[in-house]
């Protein structure tokens, strides 16, 4: 372990990193719950969904462990999986085998990106005050898909509305005050500093909802989307990660359009790229991990990790696979290189065979763990200088973070971000203060609105 992650060196010792990566696997292990209810909106298998996610995350957290040393998880990307789902599938209309084919494609081309200076150069390229809006962005965007996923936040005249808990109070009512219970428990204990506040935030709420089953309190109604909440303890069916193993080659081209299929490509190429570096720039503020200069030390053997992720993902069956922000709960206990990383893949891969109580968890007792953590990254506003000397970088930051959740995109709030803050310090006269590459960044955004 010495010769491999080369602990003491790190100031770190096998307990601590085994511990963090028990913490950081706590903290994410929700996405094993919503990932698959995410995609089977697009009429994905849950169960196939659950066993490739749990797989692809097996694998890019030990690609991450052993290429670069560092202490980060992969899985399947909140934002990332949603934009498959609801803009690729339901939105555009494609089959999800062509979009899990698009995401294998520019999985290869981001390996291929990843080889040279390409992604580094762009995650340097990006100003400080943009990163951490960035954090601050994705923690609002994925607030407003937990508030979605509780029920919660609901269609109105305004747009958006609170649920009437009276109506449907046997159903839709009771899970909508179960989720706020359960964020409440869980800030309990993330401030109390217990490991693991989330995921067993979200055992404590799914156990409370089984009761008020057994009670008579929620009473299932299917025809409504209002199943069981009691788990089957039946062995998990391995043979459905065939339902969708390699069905990103099963595609016919001549169905789909060289023209279209082209289009989904660039457009999950624009949205990965950025959602990637936004969630990797997010992690590594959170976890302090950038020096002085904004920069990740070996981010270019992290970045390669998170390209065959997303590769080896798309064949297994799942959206792309990316770094998590939660990782910051095992640096958070003293985890500083890949072994962390590497006990957190191990457990995943332990994961595959829990698949039927996993599938099982409600959407209303995973939700609040997406409002904590987007509360733990939307932390990162207070580093932001909003003086007014420095309006030209504050005015684009802000931009950047509003626009996640209101275009419910991560790349729009990117594009937002880099655009403004070019024109803005043009505009103002502080073009020195401009990377080049930053020009380069706002005249493809632009053109990206153009002609996508």
């Amino acid at each position: 372990m010495e010769k491999f992650f080369k602990l003491k060196e790190h100031g770190t010792t096998v307990k601590t990193e085994v511990l963090a990566g028990f913490t950081t696997f706590m903290t994410m292990a929700y996405i094993l719950a919503i990932n698959p209810s995410i995609l089977s909106a697009t009429g994905m298998d849950p169960t196939a969904v659950l066993i490739a996610t749990c797989l692809a995350s097996f694998v890019g957290t030990m690609c991450m462990a052993f290429m670069a040393n560092l202490p980060f998880a992969l899985s399947a990307g909140m934002g990332l999986n949603a934009y498959m789902a609801y803009t690729v599938v339901l939105g555009m209309g494609y089959t999800w085998q062509v979009a899990l084919l698009a995401v294998f494609i520019e999985g290869i081309i981001f390996i291929l990106l990843s080889l040279t200076n390409v992604r580094e150069t762009l995650f340097n390229a990006i100003p400080l005050e943009l990163k951490k809006a960035v954090s601050v962005g994705i923690g609002l965007f994925i607030c407003f898909i937990g508030l979605q996923n509780a029920g919660l936040a609901v269609d109105g005249a305004t747009l958006v509305e609170l649920v009437d808990f009276k109506a449907s109070f046997h159903t839709s009512g009771i899970c909508a005050l179960l989720a706020i219970l359960g964020v409440i428990l869980i800030s309990i204990m993330y401030i109390k500093k217990f490991p693991g506040a989330i995921f067993f935030g979200i055992l404590a709420v799914w156990a409370i909802g089984i009761i008020l089953q057994l009670v008579g309190v929620y009473i299932p109604n299917p025809d409504e989307g209002f199943y069981s909440l009691i788990p089957s303890l039946s062995f998990p069916d391995f043979s459905k990660l065939g339902l969708t193993l390699g069905e990103c080659f099963d595609v016919n081209l001549k169905d789909v359009g060289i023209f279209n299929f082209i289009v989904v490509i660039f457009a999950f190429l624009f949205v990965d790229l950025f959602d990637t570096l936004g969630t990797l720039i997010g992690v590594s503020a959170k976890a302090d991990m950038l020096d002085e200069e904004g920069k990740l030390p070996q981010i270019k053997p992290a970045l390669l990790a998170d390209a065959i992720a997303t590769t080896v993902g798309a064949i297994f069956g799942t959206s792309t696979t990316t770094t998590f922000v939660e990782s910051a709960a095992g640096v958070g206990v003293g985890g500083r290189t890949g072994l962390t990383a590497f006990t957190t893949g191990a457990l995943f891969l332990v994961s595959t065979f829990l698949a039927p109580i996993f599938i099982a968890i409600p959407s209303f007792a995973t939700a609040p763990a997406l409002i904590v953590v987007g509360f733990m990254m939307a932390s990162s506003v207070t580093e932001i200088k909003m003086s007014e000397e420095n309006y030209t970088s504050a005015i684009p930051a802000y931009l950047c973070i509003i626009a996640m959740p209101m275009f419910y995109s991560i790349s729009e709030g990117i594009s937002f971000g880099v655009i403004s803050y070019v024109l803005l310090n043009l505009a103002c006269g502080k073009a020195k203060k401009i990377n080049p590459i930053m020009y380069v960044l706002a005249v493809l955004f632009i053109l990206k609105y153009i002609f996508l």
